[in-house]
């Protein structure tokens, strides 16, 4: 008998859940649960390891904030937006700064599905919006 997606799923939170050590995932744990299940070879186990890859991911995005700058950021900065996004969500945030001269100015914060944008890049686009300007193809039309 083949695994329905709903049992799948089912399995994929309960694996899931095993794998967390004082709140957080432990890498080891999700190790050990990967190559039990695909040890045994049960039918189905492709889509449950889908399911369970899906919400390792989710929960690593979670923990994972990339902050976008188009100048490099000075290292008093870096330590004031760790212990605030650190603040926000909670201990043991990997935080990640990445250069992204498209910005033009400003940040861009991402933790999870959180986007927190304060680029100029952003703010040009939401005056675009608001003007009711469409691009075509990447160009701005001719006024």
């Amino acid at each position: 008998m083949s695994m329905t997606r709903k049992q799948a799923m089912r399995e994929a939170r309960q694996l899931f859940r095993l794998c967390f050590v004082n709140g957080r995932l432990d890498e080891g744990r999700v190790l050990k649960v990967v190559q039990s299940v695909i040890q045994c070879r049960r039918r189905g186990y492709l889509a449950l390891l889908g399911y369970f890859r899906r919400l390792v991911k989710l929960d690593c995005a979670q923990h994972t904030a990339k902050v976008e700058s188009a100048e490099p950021v000075a290292e008093d900065l870096r330590t004031h937006i760790q212990a605030d996004l650190e603040r926000a969500y909670g201990p043991g945030l990997a935080t990640r700064f990445v250069l992204n001269p498209e910005l033009i100015g400003g940040m861009r914060v991402q933790v999870g599905s959180d986007v927190y944008d304060r680029s100029v890049q952003a703010g040009i686009a939401e005056l675009k919006k608001r003007f009711g300007i469409i691009s075509t193809n990447g160009r701005t039309p001719q006024i």
